[in-house]
């Protein structure tokens, strides 16, 4: 029986974990034993526990509980928990997710102490040092035993920086070497399973009284724009401005952050519009029955933008790049960044003009790929 120690710690990587879990219930019982182990990066119910809950997600078996702090901090109490779980008992792998302070300081904690790595969702960049999660994923990379990459586009990025060649001759205290994996993607995988049943769970739609295709949805969290006052006030100006101009409702789940500094730079509901409106943050079938009916998504959220694209949504993408340019390259997607004219110009374009939407992502069985690919290599 294989020992695993799944971290997780933002909501994006419960969704993820989602995947992995329900293919150790099924097709790996017997084979792999799961154990959780939530950082509490994310703290809020409506940001954590609420997924565990919709997604049937076992309760994690250790809650680390750092709350926020600055990165340094953060990381640090994050990287000390791993590491005293570690220690206290025999662990396989630990297998990662994404791009998060958990991310980066689980991979640490365990490489340091011989525990092999798996990264789900290696090889994403954006080329952009000023974020945090670019730092997060290359270091993760660099420490992982098996890099689990979701797309074409980062294979070839792992290419780029040697993985294939002097980096695939390196070897960790276990003698086994390091390993490139293109496994499709664990979210393409919750989208198609979780997508019916989403119909059944929420009534959000009803509830707020919206038509299929006939609403926007925003969503604002990463710092460069909730910590940039005039980024912030440009995005809510163009949204604002779009539903005023098509007459068509703004729906903007609001990320506690984002409150935060609206609030900080005096940045007031009631200016808004009557047609922009703020919700609190959705559960997991909340967002996706509002994916799946939005004319647009706009966001600065990765996650979101994949999964606009999987329920053929076209997106505005909020920032000045991204990890999934196979997006922006099908046309579903166009970078506006917080530029005032630019999302206005890529709302027009998107929202009036016929959007494809190819295969990208795999074949909706990543989970059960990754978790082979494990096996076989700890074998």
């Amino acid at each position: 029986m294989i020992r695993l120690l799944t971290i997780i710690g933002a909501r994006p990587q419960i969704i993820k974990a989602a995947a992995i879990s329900r293919a150790i219930q099924t097709r790996f019982s017997g084979q792999v034993e799961e154990f959780i182990l939530h950082t509490g990066q994310h703290y809020d119910d409506n940001m954590s526990e609420v997924f565990f809950r919709e997604l049937g997600i076992p309760s994690p078996d250790y809650n680390l509980h750092v709350g926020s702090g600055s990165h340094g901090v953060q990381t640090a109490r994050i990287i000390e928990g791993v590491e005293k779980v570690l220690l206290e008992r025999h662990y396989d792998g630990v297998i990662v997710y994404g791009d998060t302070n958990s991310t980066l300081a689980a991979a640490v904690a365990a490489s340091k102490i011989h525990v092999p790595v798996f990264h789900v969702e290696a090889g994403l960049r954006s080329f952009n040092m000023s974020m945090p999660e670019e730092i997060n994923r290359i270091v993760c990379d660099q420490l992982s035993s098996v890099l689990f990459t979701p797309t074409e586009t980062g294979l070839r990025n792992l290419e780029a920086e040697g993985f294939y060649g002097i980096k695939s001759r390196i070897h960790f205290a276990d003698g086994r070497g390091q390993k490139v994996v293109l496994s499709g993607d664990v979210m393409y995988d919750n989208s198609m399973y979780f997508s019916a049943m989403a119909d059944d769970r929420s009534d959000i739609i009803e509830r707020l009284g919206l038509k299929p295709r006939g609403f926007v949805l925003a969503t604002i969290h990463r710092p460069a724009n909730t910590d940039n006052a005039a980024n912030l006030q440009s995005i809510f100006r163009a949204l604002s401005d779009i539903a005023e101009r098509e007459q068509i409702d703004v729906i903007l789940p609001l990320h506690p952050r984002t409150r935060k500094k609206m609030a900080e730079f005096r940045l007031h509901m009631d200016e808004l519009g009557n047609r922009i409106k703020i919700i609190e943050p959705a559960s997991f079938f909340e967002i996706i029955r509002l994916e799946k009916n939005a004319r647009v998504v706009m966001t600065d959220s990765g996650g979101v933008q994949k999964e606009a694209f999987f329920y053929s949504t076209p997106c505005v993408i909020l920032r000045p790049e991204t990890e999934w340019v196979e997006i922006v390259d099908a046309g579903a997607g166009i970078i506006a960044d917080a530029d005032y004219d630019h999302i206005l110009a890529a709302y027009g374009h998107l929202a009036n003009k016929p959007v494809h939407f190819p295969s990208l992502f795999g074949d909706a069985h990543a989970g059960e790929k990754i978790l082979q690919a494990i096996l076989d290599y700890l074998r």
